[in-house]
């Protein structure tokens, strides 16, 4: 029986077998009966094997759920492959395995040119697991858009906006531009702008704006708010104050820059420290049944 498996394979041992016992298209029905033998076993020897040793690695790795369950699928789809092979010439199907080959070569070909942005973006997305430039849950911007990832595969990223409009962003433009994560730090520095008026007092101004971001709750004492002139514009000093946040998420980031900003504008407004508004004057004639009226002017 084992002489006969070797020479002729598992197929044709398995139909002298069924012929010795009157079974009709003993030939065929060995072959087929060979084929799901030998995929069935190498499919349970890759499951109870090579999936386990997949997940040690990517362990020892560090990948996270996300990561790990687009590599399982990988790795199964690579023991299905080998099991059809292995199945293939077990069951003694040679020659059309081979001419099975020869034509998967010239589609395999026609296949790369009509799929390359897909391999692009499988190259990419491969890129996103390894690199690791954002997580599931981070907020990320990227060529004027923003949002929350919510799911990373192979070929997509789906990203939720902050108006709740779900994006497919394909994996190439997110590897091939830049890419802010401001959450991936864990702090966040925001730069909150102030302006005030030219006759106003400097020095009390920086006072309240420093005062305002030590009693807030939700920013940071360490590393300790500054506030620097940054600029003289055309109707207002400029103050710049610069805090930091802990584990900043975009609605932390609003509200306490929204909360910031309010107690300020309170304190100013106690202090009477203006907020000046663009002024502009407007210059020109008007000509009235011949007469000239000149140097027109009006401030806004």
């Amino acid at each position: 029986m084992s002489g006969a498996l070797l020479q002729t394979g598992g197929g044709g041992a398995i139909s002298q077998l069924l012929a010795r016992n009157g079974v009709p298209y003993a030939d065929a029905l060995g072959s087929a009966i060979a084929f799901f033998v030998a995929l069935g076993i190498v499919y349970a020897v890759g499951r109870l094997v090579l999936i386990p040793l997949a997940d040690r690695v990517m362990d020892s790795r560090g990948l996270e759920v996300h990561a790990r369950r687009p590599l399982r699928k990988l790795v199964l789809v690579i023991v299905i492959f080998v099991g059809i092979a292995v199945a293939f010439g077990f069951a003694g199907y040679g020659n059309f395995l081979q001419s099975l080959a020869t034509v998967a070569a010239a589609a395999t070909l026609a296949i790369g040119f009509a799929m390359q942005d897909v391999i692009a973006n499988f190259v990419a997305g491969v890129f996103i697991f390894t690199d690791k430039p954002f997580r599931i849950g981070d907020w990320i911007e990227w060529d004027g858009n923003s949002g929350i990832v919510e799911d990373i595969s192979f070929r997509v990223t789906r990203v939720r906006t902050f108006d709740n409009e779900l994006l497919t962003v394909p994996n190439s433009h997110l590897t091939d531009g830049v890419i802010k994560n401001p959450v991936a730090k864990g702090q966040l520095r925001l730069q909150v702008p102030f302006g005030i008026g030219y006759d106003d007092d400097i020095e009390r101004a920086n006072e309240i704006i420093l005062e305002e971001a030590r009693d807030h709750p939700g920013i940071l004492e360490d590393p300790a708010p500054s506030v620097r002139l940054t600029e003289l514009g055309d109707s207002s000093v400029v103050l710049k104050s610069r805090v930091w946040i802990d584990d900043p998420s975009r609605s932390d980031f609003v509200k306490t820059r929204g909360e910031y900003v309010t107690s300020v504008k309170e304190r100013f407004d106690e202090a009477g420290i203006n907020i000046p508004y663009p002024n502009r004057t407007l210059g020109g004639s008007i000509e009235l049944g011949g007469v000239t009226e000149e140097s027109i002017t009006a401030d806004d």
